[in-house]
């Protein structure tokens, strides 16, 4: 949500000199401290508009220097990654000044109004959507207790909670103290007894809640390294964990309460699960829910970050139409009107274009922004050598859907992902892979008529549409095409990806190469890795040479004008 602050300098004075402000709202003071601190500076605004600090300390009980800080957070939070120099920016204040509020960005962070990422030598800060969406609806925000909730919502915290690990939003510390209080608060489930019966060594309850929470929400069972080395910040730590785990002599390995797993029948030293043992004696409650089933490559629409995304006009308006019929006081209206026709009421929409022109992002930013989860489908996962079994796996997926559909306060996305090889043409079945074209076209059957039959949405992507079946064309309701983007749309997105290159040299850069959206958050990447492992600032001539080889593929898109020989 982006707060639109005005710079009407007539209100501005009323306010300033004792406008009535019994009619403001929690974002109409915030907005006022912003003007405030930016026409007086961060230490004369704080004798400024009490009025407005008051409310924001009766509210959220911040001091004055932290509603301050915190307006300005808010003034970025359409921004996923604020810099703290973009604050100073914004208050006018130096670099080198703000970082005497670090601590109060802190505080910020401990009452959950912002979040801080830590990654390295890189700090960055955002605004959590449920902190935003709280001060719009209701005026105030309180974060959740998570006191006394079912044993369905401690697996959707422990899920957030490992996220905001994996993202580096809580340290390992953090995560553990966070995790150890939602245990200790919420005894009345079967869960948190046992968990506090085992008397595990923190550090190990940490790990061990990884897993659970791997099985419960995921279906897990073959856990791998990468899925619990993001827990830990020292390599060394890491390095000792999977050793003792490898080697058996982990606590949770000798007490029991995982197992190695299995890999064409024989024992996995590198990859494990929860023991049988610990499966029933902990999840019991979660499995009896009957939801466990269809979790598995559930995406979460809180989970989903932010990312400002850049279009041609026509796809614009087609993505905005799709996004405003899927919020969900449109969606049940539509859903009623169509049942009330006799007609269909699900929707199908075909998102197509070449690869990197944001055909993936644009659903997880629908799904975000209409408050829906994403149910993932791997289309590679339902192949099968075994005649009838890639058929059922495809039934299956469906069937998932439904019951997530009917367990779900907002039907969820099907996402059908380079769905190229489920939406072409069917096959003539002759010749020697009568057998396998055979296969492809009952699959291609079963899609259609669940397509025919669905209740809930289904997004599917391709790079491909030429040799689209006209049967799969008819079903798909919404159709849109997603094309390079134009000068101004790729300027927008060199700007957001590489803010700190000077603005000519990032309209040349758009002008002079015909790149998509993909390409030049590929190119973007690249030169964060060159900063990273050399420490030597960006060179233009780096940079040309990036899109040379993104655009080597590509020569006719290829024009390159003449840039001034400078550093970044």
């Amino acid at each position: 949500m982006k707060i639109n602050f005005l710079a009407d300098k007539t209100s501005f004075f009323q306010a300033d000199s004792g406008e009535n402000t019994k009619d403001f709202g929690i974002l109409d003071h915030i907005e006022k401290i912003v003007e405030i601190s930016q026409r007086y500076g961060i230490d004369k605004c704080l004798n400024k508009g009490k009025e407005h600090f008051g409310y924001i300390n009766r509210k959220l009980g911040l001091s004055p220097l932290q509603t301050v800080l915190f307006a300005h957070f808010m003034e970025k939070s359409s921004d996923n990654h604020i810099h703290i120099s973009e604050i100073a920016e914004s208050i006018k204040c130096s670099n080198v000044r703000i970082i005497k509020y670090i601590n109060e960005c802190d505080e910020l962070e401990k009452k959950k109004l912002i979040r801080c990422s830590r990654d390295g030598n890189s700090i960055l800060y955002r605004v959590p959507r449920e902190v935003q969406e709280s001060l719009r609806k209701y005026g105030e925000y309180k974060p959740e207790t998570n006191e006394n909730i079912s044993i369905d919502k401690l697996f959707t915290v422990l899920e957030q909670l490992f996220k905001e690990r994996e993202d580096n939003e809580l340290s390992f510390e953090a995560l553990k103290t966070e995790l150890l209080d939602l245990i200790r608060i919420n005894t009345h489930l079967h869960f948190c007894q046992k968990i506090l019966s085992y008397t595990l060594e923190p550090n190990d309850l940490v790990l061990f809640l990884c897993f659970c929470h791997l099985a419960g929400n995921n279906n897990d069972d073959n856990i791998g390294d990468h899925d619990f080395g993001f827990l830990y910040e020292d390599k060394c730590r890491i390095s000792a964990v999977k050793r003792s785990l490898a080697n058996g002599y982990h606590n949770l390995i000798k007490d029991n309460y995982i197992e190695y797993a299995n890999s064409g029948g024989f024992v996995n030293n590198e990859a494990y699960k929860v023991s049988e043992a610990s499966k029933k004696e902990l999840l019991s409650e979660l499995t009896g829910l009957g939801k466990k089933d269809f979790k598995k490559n559930i995406l979460l629409s809180q989970a989903i970050k932010i990312k400002k995304m850049f279009y041609n006009q026509r796809e614009s308006e087609a993505i905005q139409t799709l996004t405003e019929l899927l919020k969900e006081e449109h969606y049940r209206k539509i859903q009623e009107r169509l049942t009330c026709k006799g007609m269909r009421k699900g929707f199908a929409c075909l998102f197509s274009g070449a690869p990197g022109t944001g055909k993936t992002e644009t659903a997880y930013q629908i799904a975000r922004e209409t408050e829906r989860n994403i149910m993932m489908v791997d289309l590679s996962e339902t192949k099968s050598c075994w005649y009838g079994e890639t058929e059922k796996k495809i039934k299956e997926i469906f069937d998932d859907y439904r019951a997530a559909v009917d367990h779900s306060d907002a039907a969820p996305i099907l996402l059908f992902n380079e769905a190229d090889g489920v939406i072409g043409k069917r096959k003539a079945i002759t010749g020697e892979n009568h057998s396998i074209d055979q296969t492809e076209n009952t699959v291609q059957n079963i899609i259609l008529q669940e397509m025919e039959n669905l209740t809930g949405i289904l997004i599917a992507t391709t790079n491909l549409t030429q040799n689209m079946d006209p049967a799969f064309e008819r079903r798909f309701l919404y159709k849109i095409a997603f094309e390079k983007p134009g000068q101004e749309s790729r300027r927008g997105i060199w700007k957001a990806l590489l803010p700190d290159v000077p603005q000519d040299i990032l309209t040349e850069l758009a002008s002079g190469f015909e790149l998509s959206g993909g390409q030049i958050e590929n190119i973007a990447r690249k030169t964060e890795v060159d900063a990273i492992l050399s420490g030597k600032s960006l060179s233009i001539d780096t940079l040309l040479g990036y899109c040379k080889d993104e655009m080597r593929n590509n020569l006719n898109a290829f024009n390159p004008i003449g840039f001034a020989r400078q550093r970044v």
